[in-house]
């Protein structure tokens, strides 16, 4: 194999993260005020108007634009996660808006193992010293980790999508966590978008911080820890040869 093929392989390798890395900097800069509460409160009636007379294909429609904007990394995924509870209830709303944010978030999963986490996981497992210990204990605990950085809030979603492929975890390892594992924030946010009509209605504009709250916070924090039980029992068993 010449040089040259070999630096087309790698480039061809890199062009879908280097695509969203592009389409997330103009999204940034071009579309910040595109998806917004103020533009869902402009167009509701539209919206509403056009979910009734076609239903399937406002699901359709949704799904396909919240799948774009978590691939790309767009600024609206919150709004558009408010949306989907403003449109189609908590239930199924909350349905629509995990299964787009899954697609989306495996998306964005294949292009950065296929342009770079295969061969940064297969140097972690070759290294030596610090970084094969990590990597060692990154795959001993990859359950309740990929649990974990789903959970907590503070970690951003893009973060959490892109981080399991750098370090190998499996596809159908990282579907299943990240379809359960946000499926408390999706609720907590979808639901505040089934109200959503009453905060337009009185000139409001909805609280998102929310999931903050005691009563909401404390209940996904204790998801936290039941996640995190796995990797702080770990020592106990290994000590007691279990």
């Amino acid at each position: 194999m010449t040089q040259d093929s070999t630096t087309a392989r790698r480039a061809l390798r890199h062009l879908p993260l280097m695509v969203i890395a592009a389409v997330a900097l103009a999204g940034a800069l071009l579309l910040r005020d595109a998806i917004s509460f103020e533009a869902l409160r402009a167009h509701r009636e539209a919206l509403i108007a056009y979910r009734d007379a076609h239903y399937l294909l406002s699901v359709l429609g949704f799904t396909a634009l919240y799948v774009v904007i978590v691939t790309f990394s767009l600024p609206g995924a919150l709004v558009a996660t408010v949306t989907g509870g403003f449109l189609f209830s908590t239930w199924p709303g909350v349905l629509y808006n995990v299964l787009a944010a899954t697609i989306g978030a495996t998306l964005i999963f294949l292009a950065a193992r296929w342009g770079l986490g295969a061969r940064l996981a297969a140097r972690m497992d070759e290294g030596a010293g610090r970084l094969r210990r990590l990597k060692s204990a990154i795959d001993e605990n990859q359950w309740p980790m990929l649990f974990l950085i789903r959970l907590i809030p503070a970690v951003p979603f893009f973060v959490a999508n892109l981080l399991p492929a750098l370090v190998g975890v499996p596809l159908r390892r990282y579907v299943i966590s990240t379809a359960l594992g946000i499926i408390p924030g999706a609720l907590v946010y979808t639901s505040v978008g089934a109200g959503l009509g009453a905060v337009f209605a009185a000139g409001e504009t909805p609280d998102l911080g929310v999931i903050f709250a005691p009563h909401v916070l404390f209940p996904i924090l204790g998801l936290c820890l039941l996640a995190a039980l796995p990797i702080l029992l770990r020592p106990y068993r290994k000590g007691r040869g279990l």
